[in-house]
């Protein structure tokens, strides 16, 4: 296949839809993608802003436009010769009356032709359950929700219906056959002969309604993560397969679509079988493709979490994954080591905590089974259980004791998850599997040591094909399927969600799919990444930026800086601290905030203050507040400590709240500010190499929506703010050089450029970029260990790469990122013979050996191509 030169992500809702995306088709092509990358276009709930409710597969979103917009959409793009990638979601779906599947499945429960395609699990020990959907949509408990008057019967036309609040719920015809004009009244709850027939009516309904805080604790249909809203889909089923892809499959048949993003893949039951089959049909479909639409195969890539030590497996027949590592790794490479030790001390010595991230997340896990996944955690045991009990030999386990396995593997499981099947487990997941044993011996007492060893060979240890077929053999197979199902959403609720939001050392490193414990990574390390992912995918997907992410990838490169400079930051934030003490208050019988709260802040502060905003600037300032103020309330919540979405803490929040907007309104405001300005000019030059790194390194660059300027955005909804296009396009149209453009850096126009530029040279080079070897260069003198360097070559191409690094004793404090010739003094690298151009000025440069200050010309990153003669 021909691979995307470079995606720009864009986010599509009804404030922004693709009729919308229509005007910025040409800015995205000067720019230099290849292709757009959006969010998912099926219809989704309504008002929905991220797509990702999908509640109906056989259509356009409608609030976006529809399939007409879309037509336009891409008749845009193939006149700029720009493609499509979208992203699909076969994990789940939206529920509610806007999706008739789920809707068809209320009114006839397993007799639905729709139940096989949801995960719902209709046998369980509670009999209020057996045969029915628990529905955990109510207010309060069931008795006070009824005697309320929230439950009622309606009738629209001549369909019967259950009226809950304001959302009708389907009738099965069984329960209404015979009800009479009367039966309104005669259902009436606000009487007691009434309320009992109300309460008989509904008891004969496929589905059971409760509290919403039951979900937890009682939910009987898998959910992505913890989202009541969106309910599990039974993808491995061939049937339910083609019915969710047919639209997607025939959008690309038709060539209005060329690549797809596939959403949580870790919660299919199966994801290499999935996978593969997605590939093999949209191959099957290229022939059906229009001659006007790109002939190569479909650009396909993954939402994985991957481990340090763990790969993406290559029998999937994915293009790779959609680069959260390597987001961790071009972040973790700009970050200095030697910063490790004061900021580990200023976390411990102010918060009094001494555990590490990974016993952070370990904590977190135990936590998240007890307060979100109850119910997920009672049927991976039962499923367990089962298979014990399928087997006379180990029929006198106890569930109890199962469960207390279980436990502990899910709490010290190292990865998302394992692929075990039919076969067992393979090497990989064995060496995964065996540290979540470990782990779990730590832990786990004594007497269910044997059973743990057990419970391993259930779930693939031991191969269940090596068993003849009948009900052990099933039940080992289930049992692997809802196990390995577990333990994704467990991960990241419990690491990403709760864990991130606790462990505040430096929050440039609290981001998805980045082990916080780690704190930067050497520069070989980096280069040997580089170079195995050229080996193996190639064409993996670079981010640096989501819909996801926590701190905009500016912001993160800025926070990085504080690793260079830790002694003035441990002094500041212990100064800040002590100035601050007045400012806080009680609430809830601890004070507020808490002092992990409060280093959190701020870092958050100097990290995402704007470049342009001063601290006198009273309305700039309020709507400063105001974002952050969002921030941290979320980010309370998401720790689960002292508040939390079930059960929202407002009195600490408020005077948490009450705290920013007091410092941000006092003379220490313009500390803030200070101190931001001080590590902006090295935040800039990290962003600058960042995006530089992702551009150059193996891999597709992807450019999510508003991030080709400073991107200091903080978590969702923030970072899907509405972008100015018209100022970019004009920026860009101006055509400065990176050289020109850093000298009204703060603008963002420089890292546009740069971007710019990059993106051109891709255009220009294609096969360099797609197939070129990945080799480091050192660099040798004073200054060797700021500079990553590396050229790309491909049959007689060749590319030079240089950014510096850790450029805070150089240029903090400064008015600029660039950086002084004399700061490269004695420091050189050896280029190979030829003559080499800049890509950001067009001077020249011989081969051999040469100053980095000629190198980097002022600038903080560097690009040169060899160029013939």
């Amino acid at each position: 296949m021909t691979p995307p030169r470079a995606l720009a992500r864009l986010q599509f809702h009804a404030g922004f839809t693709l009729d919308d995306a229509v005007p910025v088709v040409p800015y995205y092509a000067s720019l230099g993608a290849s292709h757009l990358y959006a969010s998912p276009i099926l219809r989704a709930r309504a008002g929905s802003t991220h797509g990702y409710d999908v509640v109906d597969c056989h259509e356009v979103n409608p609030e976006i436009g529809g399939e007409d917009a879309l037509r336009r959409l891409i008749a845009a793009l193939r006149e700029h010769g720009m493609g499509l990638v979208v992203d699909i979601v076969p994990n789940h779906m939206g529920v509610g009356s806007e999706n008739g599947w789920w809707m068809d499945v209320l009114r006839h429960g397993r007799e639905s032709r729709y139940a096989g395609y949801f995960d719902i699990e209709w046998t369980t020990p509670d009999p209020l359950l057996r045969g029915r959907l628990l529905l955990p949509m109510l207010g309060a408990g069931y008795d006070e929700t009824l005697r309320a008057g929230h439950l009622r019967l309606v009738r629209r036309g001549e369909t019967w219906m259950l009226g809950v609040y304001d959302d009708r719920l389907p009738l099965s015809p069984a329960s209404v056959a015979g009800l009479g004009d009367d039966a309104v009244a005669a259902h009436d709850p606000s009487t007691d002969e009434g309320r009992q027939r109300l309460h008989a009516l509904i008891e004969k309904q496929h589905y059971r309604l409760a509290f919403w805080k039951l979900a937890s604790d009682m939910v009987n249909y898998r959910r992505f993560f913890d989202v009541n809203e969106l309910v599990g889909l039974r993808i491995e089923r061939t049937a339910v397969f083609e019915d969710t892809h047919k639209t997607i499959f025939r959008l690309y048949a038709e060539g209005l679509i060329d690549g797809v993003r596939c959403d949580h893949v870790d919660g299919l039951a199966d994801p290499r079988r999935y996978c593969r089959q997605l590939r093999h049909r949209l191959d099957k479909l290229r022939p059906q493709r229009p001659a006007s639409a790109p002939q190569g195969g479909a650009y396909i890539v993954v939402e994985k979490i991957l481990a340090e030590d763990e790969g993406l497996r290559l029998d999937w027949r994915t293009d790779g994954t959609t680069g959260y590592e390597f987001m961790d790794q071009v972040s973790a490479v700009l970050h200095c080591q030697r910063g490790e030790a004061p900021l580990t001390e200023l976390w411990r010595k102010l918060t009094g905590e001494s555990a590490d991230f990974g016993t952070q997340s370990v904590r977190a896990r135990r936590q998240i089974l007890v307060d979100s996944f109850e119910s997920e955690l009672d049927r991976t045991a039962r499923a367990l259980f089962a298979a014990a009990r399928a087997d006379v030999a180990t029929r006198d386990v106890s569930l109890a004791a199962v469960r207390r396995v279980l436990v502990e593997l899910l709490v010290h499981f190292p990865v998302y998850r394992t692929y075990a099947g039919g076969m067992g487990r393979d090497e990989i997941d064995e060496a995964f599997f065996a540290r979540a044993v470990e782990g779990a011996s730590r832990t786990l007492r004594t007497e269910d040591g044997d059973l743990l060893t057990l419970v391993s060979s259930w779930l693939g240890g031991e191969a269940p094909r090596s068993l003849p077929p009948g009900p052990v053999r099933r039940a080992r197979e289930r049992a692997i399927a809802v196990f390995q199902q577990a333990t994704s959403p467990v991960a990241a609720k419990a690491v990403e969600d709760t864990a991130g939001y606790r462990y505040g050392r430096l929050l440039s490193r609290n981001e998805v799919g980045v082990d916080a414990g780690r704190l930067a990574m050497s520069v070989d390390d980096f280069h040997a990444r580089c170079a195995e992912r050229m080996q193996t995918l190639p064409h993996n997907l670079l981010a640096t930026a989501t819909h996801d992410h926590k701190r905009g990838e500016d912001l993160r490169a800025r926070l990085a800086v504080l690793s260079e400079v830790a002694e003035r930051w441990v002094v500041t934030a212990e100064r800040w601290r002590v100035r601050h003490a007045d400012f806080r208050q009680r609430a809830e019988g601890r004070m507020a905030p808490a002092a992990g709260d409060e280093l959190m802040l701020y870092q958050m502060l100097v990290g995402a203050w704007p470049l342009n905003l001063a601290p006198d600037d009273t309305e700039g300032v309020e709507r400063f507040a105001s974002r952050i103020a969002a921030w941290q309330r979320k980010a309370l919540r998401e720790a689960k400590r002292w508040s939390r979405w079930t059960s929202p803490n407002e009195p600490y929040e408020d005077a948490c709240e009450d705290f920013l907007r007091t410092i941000l309104s006092s003379e220490v405001a313009a500390e803030f500010a200070a101190f931001a300005n001080y590590i902006a000019t090295p935040g800039a030059a990290n962003g600058l190499a960042q995006t530089v790194l992702r551009i150059t390194t193996p891999g597709v660059p992807d450019l999510y929506q508003g991030s080709d300027y400073w991107d200091f955005s903080l978590v969702d909804p923030d970072n899907r703010r509405p972008v100015d296009f018209p100022a970019r396009a004009a920026s860009l149209a101006q055509g400065e050089s990176p050289r020109e453009a850093i000298e009204h850096w703060r603008d963002g126009a420089v890292k546009q450029a740069v971007i710019a530029r990059l993106l051109d040279t891709r255009r220009e080079y294609p096969d360099l970029f797609a197939r070129g070897d990945y080799r480091p260069l050192t660099a040798e003198g004073l200054a060797s260990e700021h500079v990553i360097g590396f050229t790309r070559e491909y049959r007689g191409q060749r590319l030079f790469v240089a950014v510096a690094r850790h450029t805070a004793e150089w240029v903090a404090g400064q008015d600029t990122p660039a950086i002084a010739d004399d700061c490269w003094a004695g420091t050189s690298v050896v280029l190979p013979e030829g003559r080499w151009v800049s890509v950001f000025s067009g001077a020249d440069l011989a081969g051999g050996r040469v100053g980095l200050e000629r190198v980097f010309d002022g600038l903080p990153v560097a690009v040169w191509c060899e160029v013939e003669g």
